[in-house]
């Protein structure tokens, strides 16, 4: 009987709400598991499920060892299920509700040093299109702070070598970000001799391409990441956020006005970009910015 709810709740997700593949693998997984968990103890009607129980599981979900954000993120999908159910009727309230989650305790992410970035960057060797390629891709993720996503969606167009800076859009707004030389080099570089040679259609709009010569994916990215952290032998777990959080740390550092870090940034609330200046001074965000606005 459970299975036949979620595969409701699984069809109200993909065909109504429209969720992405991540979202409905995330939330069945996590509805399976506490499924089980429930089975475990001869519980099989989801809808007969109680307050009590669900507060039970979160306990026992930290008592396992769980992080607390893998915790709140499974009575997210357990909430959202039976929010589902009382909807269509099948139960009168969401036993759910009242569950409170566990508080998720902000870390700072870690970053590299000064010589672990020059090392990273190194690594690509411009002896051929892939190191060319790679090298560019590496140089701009770290001078700009960009995200991946907003990385490899980024066209040919959207570079200004000349007046160097490039234009990023993401969720609808556009960002000018400039860059330092040895990123508009690389850039121009690849550019100019590299990137012919890789198109598969001289009508690719995409600035960074596979060897396939097609737009560059995330998961490809991802691989050339960590390939290039194994061949610097960089004891931290180096990933393309990695780059991004340093990024902002070190604009941080050299005291860059948090507004204007905030705009390069693309943070839609300044109270992220304040906590990499008060991660630095063992504050608040809520202290730095009172401190700004000061």
């Amino acid at each position: 009987m459970a299975a036949d709810y979620l595969k409701l709740y699984e069809d109200y997700l993909r065909e109504e709400k429209h969720a992405s593949e991540n979202t409905l693998s995330s939330y069945l997984r996590d509805l399976r598991q506490f499924s089980e968990h429930l089975a475990a103890q001869r519980v099989t009607d989801l809808r007969k499920v109680k307050t009590a129980a669900i507060s039970d599981y979160v306990a026992w979900m930290g008592g396992k060892g769980k992080s607390a954000a893998t915790v709140t993120r499974a009575l997210a999908s357990i909430k959202s299920f039976y929010a589902f159910l009382a909807e269509r009727g099948e139960i009168k309230t969401n036993p759910a509700k009242g569950v409170a989650a566990l508080k998720v305790e902000r870390r700072f992410p870690e970053i590299l040093t000064g010589k672990e970035v020059e090392l990273f960057l190194d690594q690509p060797r411009c002896v051929d299109a892939k190191g060319y390629r790679d090298h560019a891709m590496l140089e701009l993720l770290y001078a700009t702070g960009i995200r991946v996503s907003e990385l490899i969606s980024l066209d040919e167009s959207d570079c200004s070598l000349s007046a160097g800076f490039i234009r990023c859009e993401s969720k609808g707004k556009e960002r000018i970000i400039p860059l330092y030389p040895a990123a508009v080099k690389a850039l121009s570089d690849y550019i100019k001799d590299v990137r012919p040679q890789l198109l598969a259609d001289p009508e690719e709009t995409a600035l960074f391409v596979n060897m396939n010569g097609e737009r560059m994916s995330r998961q490809g990215f991802w691989k050339i990441v960590k390939h290039y952290q194994e061949m610097a032998q960089i004891d931290k777990d180096i990933t393309p956020h990695t780059l991004r959080h340093t990024f902002c740390t070190e604009m941080a550092k050299a005291g860059m006005n948090p507004k204007a870090l905030q705009y390069i940034m693309g943070h839609k609330d300044i109270k992220m970009t304040l906590g990499y200046y008060a991660h630095m001074d063992g504050c608040t965000a809520a202290e730095e910015m009172r401190r700004v606005a000061a």
